[in-house]
């Protein structure tokens, strides 16, 4: 008994090591340590506009918590946003994408908000690709750099920088304009 035992674990184990060799060869897993990783990374420079519409019939953003009237600098407003991305500033250029998360006003000496911020491609070259960034926007200064912290699709393992312009020559109180350029080295 004790013979036959021993062969059906001996059995059953040449199986498991069979199975995790195939599994092995289907699933490979590239690690940022990797060699390969190493080589196929790619840097990507993107530029692009994203419409705040402030409008009352079909916004883009939305604020979601007021601040008391004793707090200075509109401290802790925050909004949640879904604009529209652009290939130029014009309204009508052609969409590449939306820009989805919350931005806040978050210093109490000044006028500085964090941003999180889904830059999310439908159309063109990045089309079901995501870029994440997360970081203080100093609103006040015109080139402001914030950090792409993740990404997804052709951005997978991202990171990198976007400087931030508002383009107050050609916006309105219904639509700012936001210009952006990005640099991210990624998969």
């Amino acid at each position: 008994m004790a013979l036959i035992l021993r062969s059906i674990f001996f059995l059953m184990s040449l199986n498991l090591i069979s199975t995790n060799e195939a599994f092995s060869k289907q699933s490979h897993i590239m690690l940022p340590s990797s060699l390969e990783y190493q080589r196929t990374e790619k840097v990507t420079n993107l530029h692009f506009y994203y419409h705040d519409i402030k409008n009352k019939n079909n916004p883009t953003i939305v604020q979601i918590v007021n601040t008391p009237k004793n707090v200075p600098n509109e401290f802790g407003s925050t909004y949640v946003m879904d604009d529209e991305i652009t290939e130029g500033p014009e309204m009508n250029s052609k969409n590449i994408g939306r820009a989805q998360g919350l931005f806040g006003q978050a210093s109490l000496h000044g006028i500085g908000m964090f941003m999180l911020t889904n830059f999310v491609f439908t159309n063109g070259t990045y089309a079901g690709s995501t870029l994440s960034m997360l970081g203080m926007n100093p609103v006040s200064e015109q080139n402001r750099e914030l950090p792409i912290v993740g990404g997804t699709g052709m951005f997978r393992f991202a990171r990198g920088y976007a400087i931030a312009n508002s383009l107050y020559s050609i916006s309105s109180p219904d639509n700012f304009v936001m210009e952006y350029n990005i640099t991210v080295y990624h998969l």
